[in-house]
């Protein structure tokens, strides 16, 4: 199959080479297990960049969250030189150097016409597992470590005995119903649509830059001098904070479509605004995000919501018509009911998530997919009569529902999904303390993020502000408070809410309502998992 026209476009083939003066980019910002393998590489006669978002980030004054290099090395050469090295991918074979929870991701040039690497596509093996096992994976255990990481012989001295001009085998055809090119060392498979399925032809750096997406991360550092070399004016973008893809925007599209989810991040994360020429093409090419594997998506998805932009990713994302391909009754929610109390409460959430980020502070995919998955389930519960709002078969029956529709478009982990359905069942038990099922309650594990939700309900008009109080004291009361204060709840029947149940059925933004008690002192259940918002 011919190269696609964004790798035939008549370019330069030379870089400009931009020093060390002219540039930012400083050695101490540098992660020094980066620094290693890029100056390994050189030791070993190999050429060696550090390349994408770790460059960008640089630029512009921010820390990057990890550091990728590429290299004329091919990935055999890499895993040769580093003993603490595991090739991964099938789509795009990449050499993973550990130094211990740090990770530097290796890539050898590829040639152009592929979608990106690296910081650009994280399409290792674990796309293609079964969400629900990715817990249960095994990592390689034949490999040797180093605390330095460099493979050293048996006197302790470096080895260089390594060819720089090896060259492995093909490694044959795959079936796919596009079309296949063989090259120096893999091949490059493409489907009807256009979309890359798997890119192993190995190139030189000048076809390699053409196969990066944006011209913002298609900057090189040399660790040979210290320049940044630019093949596509990437140095003028970033200053400019301009988001301008390589070559003809539909093609790239269609080549690899999760580029317009990394486009929407990067305008969220970085403050890009997107050239005219590459935002035209997203409303008429965002269906073919339905044809990328939900385990890519959900990947995608954490980096959108969980690295500390969550909010921005979510207006930019409603903006350009992307929410509905990721999150199609989340965005139907949205739509229907703009600004309602549980929108808000997503907002919310979605900024206490970036605060925890910004604060180094542990954040979750489960509480993320609760606050997502809130005000959809909430219009399933109330297709029931009201009466059984609150039973836990209509709130199993709604999660069920909505969960299987996020899951066939985002491959939520298994765990992930089970901790979710545990903040739901939760509310109820929380809404009506009663006795010692208060005390058990409070040995749950996830008490901590179905309390958290319940406090963000009761913020918005959708649960009673008095429990909130109650379990706020229990949670902070001595074991002898706690044996009184769950002692008096039984008492009291309907828990400190007074029926705070039926508070959180008052989900329409005119504030809690308070259930009236039932004789013989108990209180209805409630505390459904949605809320109206309608």
């Amino acid at each position: 199959m011919n190269q696609s026209p964004a790798s035939t476009e008549a370019v330069p083939r030379l870089a400009r080479v931009i020093p060390r003066d002219g540039h930012p980019i400083s050695r101490s910002k540098i992660s020094p297990e980066a620094l290693r393998v890029l100056y390994r590489l050189r030791e070993a006669g190999f050429e060696a960049f550090l390349v994408g978002g770790c460059v960008r980030d640089l630029m512009v004054g921010l820390e990057p969250k990890d550091f990728d290099v590429a290299t004329d090395a091919l990935p055999e050469q890499v895993k040769r030189l580093f003993r603490n090295c595991r090739l991964v991918g099938r789509r795009f074979r990449l050499a993973h150097v550990f130094f211990g929870r740090e990770i530097i991701e290796v890539a050898t040039f590829r040639a152009s016409g592929g979608p990106p690497i690296a910081d650009e596509v994280d399409d290792t093996e674990e796309d293609i597992v079964d969400p629900s096992i990715l817990d249960d994976e095994d990592l390689d255990a034949d490999d040797g470590y180093e605390d330095d990481g460099i493979a050293r012989d048996a006197n302790g001295d470096i080895n260089g005995n390594i060819d720089p001009h090896y060259v492995p085998q093909p490694t044959g055809a795959h079936p796919a119903s596009g079309g296949m090119v063989s090259g120096q060392g893999g091949e490059r498979l493409v489907d009807e649509s256009g979309r890359i399925l798997r890119d192993n032809v190995y190139g030189s750096i000048d076809e390699d830059v053409w196969r990066r997406d944006f011209t913002c991360n298609a900057l090189y550092y040399n660790i040979a001098d210290f320049s940044v070399w630019d093949y596509c004016g990437g140095f003028e973008d970033v200053q400019a904070r301009r988001l301008r893809l390589i070559g003809d925007p539909e093609t790239r599209y269609r080549e690899d479509p999760v580029r317009m989810l990394r486009a929407a991040r990067f305008e969220a994360k970085l403050g890009f605004s997107f050239d005219p020429a590459t935002a035209e093409p997203v409303e008429r090419l965002r269906e073919l995000l339905g044809g990328v594997p939900p385990a890519r998506l959900f990947d995608e998805t954490l980096k959108l919501f969980l690295t500390g932009h969550g909010v921005r990713s979510y207006e930019v994302l409603r903006a350009h018509g992307l929410l509905e391909m990721l999150l199609p009754n989340v965005a139907d929610f949205s739509r229907r009911y703009p600004g309602s109390p549980p929108e808000q409460m997503l907002l919310r959430g979605l900024a206490d998530t970036d605060a925890r980020v910004r604060a180094d502070r542990p954040v979750s995919p489960v509480f993320l997919f609760a606050l997502f998955m809130y005000g959809p389930i909430g219009l399933r519960i109330e297709q029931a009569p009201r009466r059984m709002w609150h039973d836990t078969s209509t709130i199993l029956d709604a999660f069920d529902d909505v969960a299987r529709a996020i899951c066939q478009r985002i491959a939520i982990p298994r765990r992930f999904m089970l901790g979710v359905r545990e903040m739901f069942l939760m509310q109820p038990r929380l809404e009506a303390p009663r006795g010692r099922r208060a005390l058990r309650t409070l040995e749950h594990p996830r008490l901590r993020a179905a309390f958290d939700l319940l406090q963000l309900r009761a913020d918005f008009g959708m649960a009673d502000p008095a429990i909130v109080e109650w379990w706020g004291k229990l949670q902070a009361a001595s074991p002898a408070q706690r044996t009184q204060m769950s002692a008096s709840a039984a008492q009291e029947g309907a828990g400190p809410g007074e029926g705070g149940d039926d508070a959180a059925a008052g989900g329409d933004g005119d504030g809690p309502r308070r259930g009236r008690r039932r004789r013989g002192g108990r209180s209805r259940r409630g505390g459904r998992g949605g809320s109206s918002g309608a």
